[in-house]
């Protein structure tokens, strides 16, 4: 560990503002031998922190559920192991949300809703929208102020019940299936097959900054991607490469590609 590697890990003034403040929170509680956790970061902000603390024991991500996208970077000590983060003092709360099915609010809506309410982006986890209900998830802090407060997303009326890590529901997604053959594996091809847009826009997309690979942004066009990775365009939405088949008769690469909807 070493807090000089900020400034070399660091792209921008907020990335050395926010590294510098995980690096106090982290080390607080190493020094003192006392669980301690960050607020909701995202994959990229995740990614920067391994670069700074790198394998550190005692060190986890932890979104409160496995497949998490934002998660918090948790230190515990070596009397406490990885499964106590799921118990009542979690610094973690998952807040259930249910309302009338007819209804459909958005993932946007719940998340305007939240910051709407004043809730700071790096208190909120993911949100699970599904059918009449969301799970969403929280710092343990503020989960008593929402479950007295949070009544509506949009003009979507809430009732909301705090539940345990372990009951918390998160829908499958839905998804549509694309099977296409593609030239080759670059991020532009498979943007351009997986939106059904043309390649010269979705390498525009890429390369003004909207696409990330993994959670990590990506602005070359000409990034080579393969299967099981996930992008996510702003704007346009989230793909996964299911399956790369190989090559076929005319030398192209077969591909099934899931669009999440």
């Amino acid at each position: 560990m070493n807090r000089e590697n900020i400034e070399k890990i660091a792209h921008t003034s907020e990335d050395r503002i926010l590294l510098a403040k995980i690096w106090d929170k982290i080390n607080t509680g190493l020094r003192r031998n006392v669980p301690s956790s960050t607020g909701f970061l995202s994959p990229r902000e995740l990614e920067m922190t391994r670069y700074l603390f790198g394998d550190l024991e005692g060190l986890y991500s932890f979104g409160g559920y496995e497949g998490a996208e934002r998660q918090m970077l948790c230190y515990l000590p070596d009397y406490l192991d990885f499964s106590s983060l799921y118990e009542s003092d979690s610094p973690i709360a998952c807040l259930h949300a249910a309302f009338y099915e007819g209804d459909s609010p958005s993932h946007r809506d719940f998340l305007g809703a939240l910051m709407g309410a004043g809730i700071s982006r790096e208190c909120i986890g993911d949100i699970c929208v599904g059918k009449g209900v969301c799970d969403f998830f929280v710092t343990a802090e503020i989960a008593p102020y929402l479950l007295q407060n949070f009544t509506g997303a949009g003009r979507v009326k809430l009732r909301l019940t705090q539940v345990s890590l372990c009951d918390a529901k998160i829908p499958e997604p839905e998804i549509k299936e694309i099977r296409d053959t593609l030239a080759s594996l670059r991020l532009d091809s498979v943007v351009s097959s997986g939106f059904r847009i043309g390649r010269s826009l979705a390498a525009q997309h890429i390369a003004s900054g909207r696409a990330a690979i993994d959670g990590l942004p990506c602005e070359k066009p000409d990034k080579t991607v393969s299967e099981g990775m996930k992008i996510s365009v702003r704007g346009l939405g989230k793909i996964k490469i299911q399956f790369v088949n190989g090559q076929t008769k005319k030398g192209r690469i077969s591909v099934i590609i899931h669009r999440y909807v």
